[in-house]
């Protein structure tokens, strides 16, 4: 630990400009006039990853934006893990709501602001300092290999492809990502699980145009109406999901996993208070952060339809629109359970209108076992490191490449983020505290050290 310690110590200025260099390029994958910007950014951390020590680094093309890989390969006897992360980052919009230029990196009450400060340029550049520090210092346990893609904000379209074209070169036993978050400095946690999503978009119609009020209300049905009474039906009073066979598939989990996270410290008002309401709710037979964690939800993102201008306008209108959330947990299919959806929603129209469900986007969940040498590697580096065992948390998020990467290559991730959920990542302001981010580099050796041990 004295050997991190003080190569961080000796190289923290130049960790922090070598950053900056990198937040500063306009990353942005959702945007076409930030192509350039891709390219450059994957050239930089190439060159990064062939200073801090890869024999080998390079980008592969791809459909969208370029894959960097890179690799250290020391002995086929030793273990193998391949580092995951991405160099995109969201739009920075709107740049009037940022205290300082999102692009131009600065250090403020003790945090590193930009975009992408934590989400994931903050982060994966850990991984590389990380890296780094085991050459110069001749502590490398294990063999490594660098995956970092350019499409997660924006749902890696093209990085499955990948993983199947070279799948050989891929090969490892464990895929380390750091791209989520820890409860605090105090409390450190280990994400133990993410849930899975099924995304749909449904449109109920009516009439064949925009018709009077008065003179066809009450005998027409009017598609907003029936939009929210079929929306309505969706739970019941114990907020239960009605969809027959919403739950046939869904893996509870154990009493064991529900204690370890029921360690999880949890200010119920404080957590009201942060976002703004005074008072929560959710299905009933779990606590709020089983709900959020472990247990599948529905929700309306978004319902649209009618005159929504200024004034009035009394109609009633052709058409009523939603996007639709169901985030899911293990085992249920993100595809599976879109098809119960659109069979239920149809079902449950009224006379008098026409449904069109659409299924837009979805990936499945995914459970880190705790038992297993990954998460006791990860466990203990961050034991050692910040002087407390970590608490399992599931979140209540999705990264759906994840449970991509264990249906193609057969490889578990262990999901050890440094960030903290006051961060703001997609948002003005983003923030990564200097404290996780040199302690993220602090870990991540220890983890190698452990996960060999273990291993071996």
């Amino acid at each position: 630990m004295t050997a991190i310690k003080t190569y961080i110590d000796q190289n923290r200025d130049r960790f922090l400009e070598e950053l900056f260099e990198l937040i500063r390029i306009q990353s942005v994958s959702a945007k076409e006039e930030n192509k350039p910007d891709m390219t450059r950014a994957a050239e930089l951390i190439k060159a990064y990853l062939k200073k801090a020590g890869a024999d080998k680094a390079e980008l592969f093309p791809t459909a969208g934006n370029p894959v960097i890989y890179g690799e250290k390969l020391i002995s086929e006897e030793l273990p193998t893990v391949i580092v995951y992360g991405h160099y995109d980052v969201q739009p920075a919009e709107p740049f009037e709501l940022w205290d300082t230029p999102p692009f131009e990196p600065v250090i403020r009450d003790g945090k590193i602001q930009g975009r992408g400060a934590d989400d994931d340029k903050g982060q994966l550049f850990m991984h590389i300092k990380a890296f780094e520090l085991m050459n110069k210092t001749g502590t490398l346990p294990c063999n490594v290999k660098f995956m970092i893609e350019g499409e997660e904000e924006t749902g890696s379209a093209n990085l499955e492809k990948f993983c199947r074209d070279n799948k050989k070169m891929l090969s490892a036993d464990v895929i380390l990502i750091s791209d989520t978050t820890m409860i605090s400095a105090d409390t450190p946690s280990i994400t133990s699980g993410l849930r899975g999503l099924s995304y749909l978009q449904v449109e109920v119609t009516g009439p064949s145009r925009d018709l009077h009020s008065g003179l066809f209300g009450g005998s027409v049905v009017n598609p907003c109406n029936a939009l929210c009474n079929m929306i309505a039906s969706l739970k019941d009073g114990d907020n239960h999901i009605t969809i027959p066979g919403f739950y046939d598939d869904v893996t509870e989990c154990s009493i064991d996993e529900r204690t370890e996270m029921a360690k999880r410290p949890f200010d119920r008002k404080k957590f009201m208070e942060s976002v703004g309401v005074t008072g929560l709710d959710g299905e009933k037979g779990y606590s709020d952060t089983e709900r959020i964690g472990i247990r599948p939800t529905l929700d309306i993102n978004g319902i649209w339809g009618g005159f929504t201008g200024e004034g009035t306008k009394t109609i009633l209108p052709s058409k009523a629109f939603a996007k639709i959330s169901m985030r899911l947990v293990p085992d249920q299919n993100a595809e599976k359970i879109a098809k119960l959806f659109e069979k239920h929603f149809l079902s449950i129209a009224p006379a008098g209108v026409r449904v069109k469900v659409e299924y837009l986007h979805g990936g499945e969940a995914y459970v880190s076992p705790l038992d297993t040498p990954d998460y006791q590697a990860a466990s203990s580096a961050i034991q050692e490191s910040f002087g407390i065992k970590p608490i399992p948390v599931r979140s209540g998020g999705s990264i759906p490449i994840v449970a991509t990467f264990e249906k193609v290559l057969g490889i578990k991730s262990i999901l050890m983020g440094f960030g903290l959920e006051s961060d703001a990542i997609h948002s003005p302001n983003e923030n990564y505290p200097l404290f996780n981010f040199f302690k993220g580099i602090e870990t991540i050796p220890l983890y190698f050290k452990y996960y060999a041990k273990l291993k071996h």
